[in-house]
């Protein structure tokens, strides 16, 4: 009871702050459609490659993987890194690869298989990440593991990050890992994955030059190759967008390049990959996001590539896409991970990454989140997931909306939507941004809404009017799905418990409930006229919803 009295408290509290609401009008053409929505959203991923197999790693697994059954990708680092399994935050091992007391290579895939074994389960498929390098290959072995938190930065990046003392013994462990793969799950399975070679090879996880890199990868996809003649290869996963420099450096080499393991020209190149994060900052004692960071990265990594007419059709993952740079960090500055910021961050931001996509007119095909699940943590301790200790978060039911849309994206026009140019030069600072996505399937039309600010402070709610013309005739079953402050919303319902630690059965139970996608009443409807609808509601700040719509 004491916890349903706080949320009415706090509820009521939140109607009194925002008693004054702002109208919103957004117009969608139903009847013109501007090309498939694609379900980008699909790409997810983790430091941590054990956390797979686990009990809250298994489960989230299953989460995504239903969501959009073998459609979903899941990269991870660490696939390489020498121990029998031991794991920390940002550290996972396989053992894959170890030297007998000849210098003979000795491969074990047990880890791996277990590792996949868990994807192929649940529905969710392998983003290939071959990283980190084994002990026995470094050039530089000592010190290997880190001890992260307990070590300063520098200190992360050791052995591991290493090139290889040897490049064909790299390659034939790369030719040896796609040949087991191959084996296990089939040509037609593995034919579907992403293979790609190391993580930010742009930054300090490579103590190598950028030559060494692009020799490590074209010994990589030669490997893969060898193994599977027509394996989805790419790359370069670096960080912050383009890298300056580097993306286009990696084009051209791959293009029309010398590859550094065959001799011959070009190295195969079926997808294009680079990372983009935001970079938030505490403001007057709240948090302030850096969407327009992100959204920079992305616009100018899309920039390079769309210089290349050979690259138009060429698909791109953004294969890291979220809001700052440390899924593994947790405290004050990132608790607003566990609530609506991030829901809200992550609802505003993914609709832009297409439209950046059209701007440039390149071929977006994935944007992948870095937030999974850490085992054996505090509930709700700041870290960038998707749960905590088996309870969802706000930002794991904004992935469960998008799921929900598909067929043909349709034109969203919004009187308070802050404008691609506006959000990428300065992001979201001054009036907040609501708009929405919107897609039609046959008789089914799906509206996906948000109310975001950069600032993670109160504000007035929206009183939103969706204008809907060019619709099927009837009326249409309407269904809302609501993420806020008290809608499907586990933090929240913690919080309101007393943050407790050792939650009791009960709580945990209500925890989960509190967990799940809401249905809400459905909106107040009007129709002007056939085939025009208006269709009003409130949405809070940092509130997200979805509207189905289905006619018989």
């Amino acid at each position: 009871m004491k916890q349903h009295l706080l949320a009415a408290v706090s509820l009521a509290l939140a109607v009194a702050a925002n008693a004054e609401s702002f109208p919103v009008r957004i117009q969608i053409d139903a009847s013109q459609p501007t090309g498939p929505l694609k379900p980008i959203w699909r790409f997810f991923g983790a430091d941590e490659p054990n956390y797979a197999y686990m009990k809250n790693g298994s489960e989230m697994l299953g989460h995504l993987g239903s969501m959009k059954k073998d459609q979903v990708f899941f990269r991870t680092h660490s696939l390489l890194t020498t121990g029998k399994g031991e794991h920390s935050l940002k550290w996972g091992s396989t053992n894959a690869y170890t030297e007998d007391e000849g210098g003979n290579p000795v491969y074990d895939w047990t880890i791996v298989d277990r590792i996949f074994d868990s994807y192929r389960s649940n529905g969710v498929r392998p983003y290939v990440q071959f990283a980190f390098m084994p002990k026995a290959l470094s050039v530089k072995p000592e010190p290997y593991r880190h001890n992260f938190p307990n070590s300063t930065f520098e200190d992360l990046f050791v052995g591991w990050a290493y090139p290889p003392k040897d490049y064909a013994k790299w390659e034939e462990l790369i030719y040896q890992f796609s040949k087991h793969c191959l084996e296990k799950y089939g040509e037609q399975e593995v034919l579907n994955w992403y293979w790609q070679t190391w993580n930010e090879a742009n930054t300090v996880y490579w103590k190598g030059t950028r030559e060494e890199f692009f020799k490590l990868h074209d010994h990589t996809i030669r490997g893969v190759r060898r193994a599977i003649p027509k394996a989805k290869v790419g790359g370069p996963d670096i960080a912050n967008g383009d890298g300056g420099d580097y993306l286009k450096s990696f084009l051209d080499h791959c293009l029309k390049g010398t590859n550094l393991a065959s001799g011959e020209k070009g190295t195969p190149l079926d997808f294009i990959s680079f990372h983009a994060k935001g970079n938030p900052v505490q403001v007057d004692g709240h948090i302030r996001m850096g969407i327009s960071e992100q959204l920079k990265n992305i616009d100018n990594a899309f920039g390079v590539v769309a210089k290349y007419p050979e690259l138009k059709s060429t698909p791109i993952v953004i294969g890291e896409s979220d809001p700052e740079g440390c899924a593994a960090c947790k405290g004050g500055n990132y608790a607003y991970r566990n609530g609506t910021m991030y829901s809200s961050y992550t609802a505003a931001s993914f609709p832009r990454k297409l439209d950046l996509a059209e701007k440039h007119g390149v071929n977006l095909e994935g944007a992948l989140t870095w937030a999974f699940v850490f085992e054996d943590q505090p509930y709700f301790a700041g870290f960038r997931s998707l749960a905590s200790n088996g309870i969802d978060k706000p930002v794991l039911n904004v992935f469960r909306m998008f799921s929900r849309m598909d067929g043909q994206r349709l034109p969203v026009v919004s009187d308070s939507a802050v404008s691609l140019d506006t959000i990428v030069k300065t992001g979201v600072r001054e009036k907040p941004d609501v708009s929405a996505l919107a897609a039609r399937s046959g008789n089914r039309i799906t509206v996906f809404a948000w109310h975001y600010h950069d600032d993670d402070i109160t504000g007035p709610e929206a009183n939103i009017t969706v204008n809907l013309k060019g619709t099927p005739a009837g009326s249409p079953k309407i269904t809302r799905k609501l993420i806020d402050e008290n809608h499907s919303n586990s933090y929240t319902a913690w919080l309101a418990m007393g943050s407790p630690q050792s939650p009791t059965a009960d709580q945990i139970r209500e925890l989960e409930e509190a967990s799940q996608l809401a249905t809400v009443p459905a909106t107040k409807l009007v129709s002007p006229a056939a085939g025009d609808l208006d269709l009003t509601f409130n949405l809070a700040r940092q509130g997200v919803t979805l509207l189905e719509l289905e006619w018989p």
